[in-house]
């Protein structure tokens, strides 16, 4: 506990510090407010009452650039993973208990386009992380808007920002193992139409064996403004997706030869042998309509869909999946009259959103990458629907928030005679109350409840055995916070404390064959500490041999436990720590800015020890990683803007596994990450 004083104490030292830097103040402008857009209205983070973090375009341009995983594990709460190219894995708050692979339990949008089907799954992976310019991160259950979840929300922005001329954006970078990316967006805005094209294209053969990776990626983004205040936008992107997966490996393999792939035993051929992969060919579109019928009254319509051809070959099968989506997202919002100026200001969304997921899927035995015969057969079809309201007012220094959802989510499977199992329809409120004790300090506090549903890939999972008797998770969040910022926003702190009590969490465990299934735990105990905090130790300045220096810091503390699980073999696991979840994670970072627009960004990351099994049996021991790029932009005279950049990750060259198998039969728990490895791009702008 004593770690999670130190940022705290640090940056409050430092705001108090930077509201005395005086002498800088003649020559520098005031650094950029934060606005949030999640809530259907822009507004100051400083007065949203509930935890949010922002990854800018800034962030993300202070990345490696070929995944969104850099980027998102500077953010407190925040865990993403990567066992090979492509395969990641996501969580907000601990949830990577329930994902193999992929992500469950967090909604994902793209605007007001959700990118999570009706099943609960997210396919991250197929979108080129060149094509988002930004994301907002919702920790915690917040379901009253966005439907059941019981991790979070993260909204990310496809859509590019508003432009009043053309231009053509090309990246290409190139790496260790094989790896390179390319992208191109055009974008062109003519009067009051919008129009971009994005192709993107990345390929690694990875760090170990049987992890080639391939993607290629297409989208384009429209807006139509047909008359003030009335937009039609699209958003459509079509990927074809593929990657190797090399299974994981006991401690004394991974120690012996890190770099193999999971080998054959007496009893089943190994990841290379069968030619184990991921194929994922999918079309996901959507139209949105946006309506300003008033000052006062807006209105917003979504139609959305996605088809998706799945394939899987595995050590012990051969999956293929077709996926179907079909679904719309709708509100109306009223607002105070904007023109008036009154100490009381008030904003009322009411909305609903359907959703349903269409699955196809057979098993074939896996005769070295190839289909065999079959071996079962299912068509699963999940729906789920949701009402939504939120009232917000602004009253002086307060900030009040209630919202609700209503939720309804059921599936039916073919397997004995169209079965259908519907959950009972479950209400997620949340109560936000924020106080603004200056212009630079607000204290937060929030009450939620979340809900989160198997997954189709839960309800069927590996073992190809539907599971009707698992349990949605269901739980309430309790959670106090403060952010502060100097004056000119030189230095800013967002800490968030909370506790999160879940009844019925579904946790991953495998049989003797390696195949998964899934079952629920009893209840889990969340209490975490989340501190992120930035300090511009100089200003951005014009002049000088340093141009500027930034320091940020994120903390996280998750003293995540078992509570009443019992396993079917009489195990106790009560008080055990909870699988997969650090208990401390520290994020350390400075960037330079240098004349001739160079920069250098160098970022520290510990991470301590991870139970692998419930178990609490084996432990992933800690680690630190060291990472640094270098960019500078070409000073040139014309309407072309080139950058160059290079960079290493793992500079210390440290033995880790950057996503492993939780509960793996035969201690086969480790993906090991790759050593120092080395990077270089170019970015043009024409």
């Amino acid at each position: 506990m004593r770690m999670s004083v130190l940022p705290v104490g640090i940056l409050l030292a430092m705001l108090s510090f930077s509201s005395g830097l005086k002498a800088q103040q003649d020559t520098l402008q005031q650094l950029p407010e934060v606005v949030v857009q999640s809530y259907y209205s822009k507004a100051s983070l400083q007065r949203v009452p509930t935890a949010v973090s922002i990854l800018s375009p800034a962030d993300m341009q202070l990345q490696q650039g070929v995944s969104l995983l850099p980027a998102m594990n500077t953010v407190p709460g925040i865990r993403m993973e990567e066992r090979s190219p492509g395969s990641y894995r996501l969580s907000i708050r601990g949830s990577l208990l329930r994902s193999p692979f992929g992500i469950r339990n967090i909604k994902i949008y793209a605007d007001d386009i959700p990118l999570t089907d009706a099943g609960g799954n997210t396919y991250l992976n197929l979108i080129d992380a060149d094509a988002v310019s930004r994301a907002e991160i919702l920790k915690g259950p917040d379901g009253s808007l966005f439907g059941a979840n019981s991790g979070g929300v993260v909204r990310l922005d496809l859509f590019p920002p508003p432009a009043d001329t053309h231009h053509l954006q090309v990246n290409l970078q190139g790496g260790s193992y094989g790896l390179f990316h390319g992208s191109a967006a055009w974008q062109q805005q003519w009067k009051n139409y919008q129009v971009q094209v994005f192709q993107g294209y990345q390929r690694a053969d990875g760090y170990r064996q049987n992890t080639a990776m391939k993607r290629s990626y297409t989208q384009t983004a429209q807006r139509w403004e047909y008359k003030p205040g009335y937009a039609l936008k699209l958003l459509a992107f079509y990927s074809d997706l593929s990657y190797r997966t090399p299974g994981g490996l006991t401690l004394a393999q991974s120690e012996a030869n890190p770099r193999a792939a999971r080998p054959g035993t007496p009893a089943t051929p190994g990841a290379v042998a069968q030619k184990a992969g991921i194929y994922n060919r999918t079309f996901q579109g959507g139209l949105v309509h946006e309506a300003q019928f008033t000052p006062r009254l807006q209105h917003v319509l979504s139609v959305f869909g996605a088809n998706t051809h799945f394939e899987n070959p595995f050590i012990t099968n051969y999956e293929a999946r077709d996926e179907n989506t079909a679904g719309f997202r709708t509100y109306l919002q009223w607002t105070n009259d904007p023109r008036r100026t009154s100490l009381f200001q008030w904003k009322w969304l009411n909305g609903a959103e359907w959703q349903q997921t269409t699955t196809d899927v057979i098993n074939y035995g896996n005769k070295q990458g190839k289909r065999d015969t079959v071996m079962a057969a299912d068509k699963l079809k999940a729906s789920q629907y949701f009402f939504f309201t939120r009232f917000q007012a602004n009253v002086q220094a307060f900030t009040f928030e209630a919202a609700a959802s209503l939720n309804y989510y059921g599936y039916s499977y073919n397997s004995n005679g169209h079965t259908k199992i519907k959950f009972t329809p479950q209400l997620m409120p949340r109560f936000s109350l924020s106080y603004l004790f200056t212009p630079q300090l607000t204290g937060r506090v929030t009450v939620s409840r979340g809900y989160s549903p198997p997954a189709t890939a839960e309800v069927r999972a590996s073992d190809n055995v539907i599971n009707t008797a698992l349990q949605p998770e269901t739980g309430w969040n309790y959670e106090a916070g403060v952010r502060a910022a100097s004056r000119h926003h030189t230095a800013t702190i967002d800490a968030a404390f909370f506790y999160y009590k879940m009844q019925n969490a579904i946790v991953l465990r495998q049989h003797d064959s390696g195949e998964e299934f899934f079952t629920n735990a009893g209840g889990v105990q969340q209490k975490g500490i989340e501190v992120q905090g930035m300090w511009w130790l100089m200003k951005p300045r014009t002049g000088g041999v340093l141009r500027g220096i930034r320091w940020q810091e994120g903390y996280t503390l998750s003293d995540f436990q078992f509570n009443h699980y019992v396993s079917a073999d009489g195990k106790d696991y009560s008080r055990n720590a909870l699988t997969g979840v650090p208990q401390h994670v520290l994020v350390s970072s400075l960037l330079w800015q240098f004349p001739a627009a160079v920069s250098l960004y160098a970022q520290h990351t510990f991470t301590s020890s991870i139970p692998l099994n419930d178990a609490n049996g084996v432990f992933a021991g800690g680690y630190h990683l060291l990472q640094a790029n270098v960019s500078w932009k070409l000073p040139l005279r014309s309407r072309c803007s080139i950058s160059v950049r290079a960079g290493a990750d793992n500079l210390l060259n440290v033995n880790y596994s950057l996503g492993n198998d939780l509960n793996a039969f035969g201690g086969r728990y480790y993906n090991p990450a790759p050593g120092r490895n080395y990077f270089g791009g170019i970015s043009m702008q024409l």
